[in-house]
């Protein structure tokens, strides 16, 4: 509909409400709300990025945790989000185990700053409990950590730091190092309130008990080391150089040809009771269900890959192989003798 309407075009609107005809309206389209006073910073392919850093920390965290504790942990990762400080700090509970890392950098990659772990009350609890021989699974207790408990975790919170600092390092030359625990968030004064920082939460199983870790990074930080990594960890599909490809296969291929297999050459196989093996007796003979000149079946770990002759070379035993087995026979082969009952002699 144009911006101005003619005379004409009026006194035609005003006739058909005269005469109760309804008006058709185009459908208003929807806006998405942005707000000025903070815009974003990352864009969603980043922060994509970031939560591919943040997998392979995942992954390292829930090794360590399954080896410390003794029993299966799993991590996994939340979308990353972009807020405010004070919206992140105000969504703290008043009990919490905060641990605050200070980042520095030898070669400048980035300024030295501060981002902060909270590991939450009931997952600090959880880990204090298998640690000193519970099982894990009570409900956390209402109250603040005690001096203790707070050393426990500091010693926890250290080694969660040095995972921080292996994965960290595959990308940037970035030094991790644990500051201090932190139990109040109301005393923390990191950032500006306006501030923007990137939220990263991680979800931990353990022991049927799920938790959560989130991880609060500044917006200067990621904005001196986002594309490095955006670009480790972003998949993009490029059309390969078919030269290069095909050296990579034939590089591939040549080391997988130096790999060890077991090759065993099998000509009869049959079972025999206990009581008559305990028997046996040099110079008896066992009867085969085989002629002598039947054919040798060749295993290539434990599966069925060629047939040959037995024979001799050099005055010591010798195969001859005369046939390649084809995939649907192995798979017959495997399935006969799965099937067909097992016959043995004396």
């Amino acid at each position: 509909m144009p911006e101005k309407l003619s005379q004409s075009q009026i006194d035609a609107l005003l006739h058909k409400m005269s005469e109760g005809a309804e008006i058709k309206q185009e459908p208003v389209q929807k806006l998405k709300e942005y707000d000025f006073r903070a815009p974003r910073k990352f864009t969603k392919e980043q922060l994509k990025a970031l939560d591919g850093l943040h997998e392979t920390l995942a992954r390292v965290l829930s090794s360590y945790f399954s080896s410390v504790l003794r029993i299966p942990c799993e991590i996994e990762i939340v979308p990353a989000e972009e807020q405010r400080f004070y919206e992140y700090s105000n969504s703290l509970p008043d009990n919490a185990m905060l641990g605050l890392m200070n980042l520095s950098s030898s070669t400048n990659e980035c300024d030295e700053t501060t981002i902060m772990v909270d590991l939450t009350a009931s997952l600090g609890f959880q880990l204090i409990d298998r640690l000193l021989g519970g099982n894990g699974k009570g409900l956390p207790p209402d109250r603040s950590f005690t001096d203790i408990e707070i050393a426990i975790l500091h010693h926890v919170m250290e080694n969660v730091t040095r995972r921080f600092d292996d994965v960290w390092k595959n990308s940037f030359n970035i030094d991790f190092r644990l500051d201090q625990i932190e139990t109040n968030p109301r005393l923390l004064q990191l950032f500006a309130p306006e501030d923007i920082v990137v939220i990263a939460m991680l979800e931990v199983k353990i022991g049927g008990n799920t938790n959560t870790i989130t991880i609060c990074l500044p917006a200067d930080l990621l904005e001196q080391t986002v594309d490095r990594f955006s670009r480790r960890f972003n998949k993009v599909k490029k059309q390969q150089d078919p030269d290069q490809e095909r050296m990579k296969k034939q590089l591939i291929l040549e080391n997988v040809c130096e790999s060890e297999l077991e090759m065993k050459a099998i000509f009869d196989e049959f079972t025999m009771p206990l009581h008559e093996i305990l028997g046996l007796q040099p110079m008896d003979v066992i009867p085969l269900r085989k002629p002598v000149n039947s054919d040798v079946a060749v295993t290539i770990d434990d599966v069925m890959w060629f047939t040959a002759k037995l024979g001799e070379t050099k005055r010591k035993k010798a195969i001859k192989l005369n046939n390649i087995v084809e995939q649907t026979e192995m798979v017959t082969n495997g399935q006969q003798s799965a099937d067909s009952p097992q016959q043995h002699g004396a």
